[in-house]
């Protein structure tokens, strides 16, 4: 009687089908295969909020960034909704660019000495220094004929007229005129008052359309 043959494992193992395998390994891993294209919600979950970061942060740039003008320095200012802004310049600054760019500087000079015998100071002038009605009169008519500075005589020439009146070649605004007044008054060492445009307006209104005063008729006035 013969003896049965022993079992080989390694044909054992090989008898085994591609299936079975797979189920194996699937079973050791733990895991099932995601034949149904299955996705879990967390990967989505994160999508949708970066999104939404994105979308965030892309509308507050559209807000705030003032269309990334480089002459906007305020991270908090909104963007230009059009129009023309007017900026506000110090009166006195105004008032010096024009006294420099003007005639003014060529007669009384860039230090306000003017020139002896012939254009009269503006530093200490009683002129300047007087009454705003006066002062505003002289540049917004013009001065004609002698007039006394500091006990000196001045009348080499007249003073052109810078208002907007007739025989003006300047044709200047309240705003100028006031400007360069309040700047003649506080410059070189000189500590009076500053004008405004409203006291030059009512002036202007006053007297209307008229030729240029003089010294005589300045004195007569209070």
């Amino acid at each position: 009687m013969s003896t049965p043959p022993h079992s080989d494992p390694g044909l054992e193992q090989a008898a085994a089908s591609d299936e079975s395998l797979l189920a194996a390994h699937e079973k050791l891993l733990g895991k099932k295969p995601d034949d149904q294209a299955n996705y879990r919600l967390l990967p989505l979950s994160l999508l949708f909020v970066f999104s939404g970061l994105i979308f965030f942060a892309g509308t507050y740039l559209n807000l705030y960034s003032g269309h990334f003008d480089p002459h906007v320095y305020n991270e908090h200012a909104l963007p230009h909704k059009g129009g023309v802004e007017v900026v506000k310049i110090d009166p006195r600054e105004l008032g010096k660019k024009l006294f420099n760019n003007a005639a003014c500087n060529t007669c009384h000079q860039v230090t306000g000495l003017g020139q002896p015998g012939i254009y009269p100071p503006l530093v200490g002038s009683e002129w300047v220094l007087g009454t705003e009605e006066r002062v505003i009169r002289i540049v917004l008519y013009g001065l004609q004929g002698k007039v006394t500075v500091k006990g000196t005589d001045y009348s080499a020439a007249a003073m052109p007229s810078f208002g907007k009146v007739a025989g003006s070649g300047f044709n200047w605004s309240d705003d100028k005129i006031a400007a360069v007044l309040t700047y003649v008054r506080s410059e070189w060492g000189n500590n009076a008052a500053a004008i405004t445009a409203a006291q030059v307006a009512a002036i202007h209104a006053k007297e209307g359309d008229r030729k240029a005063w003089t010294a005589e008729e300045l004195a007569k006035l209070p």
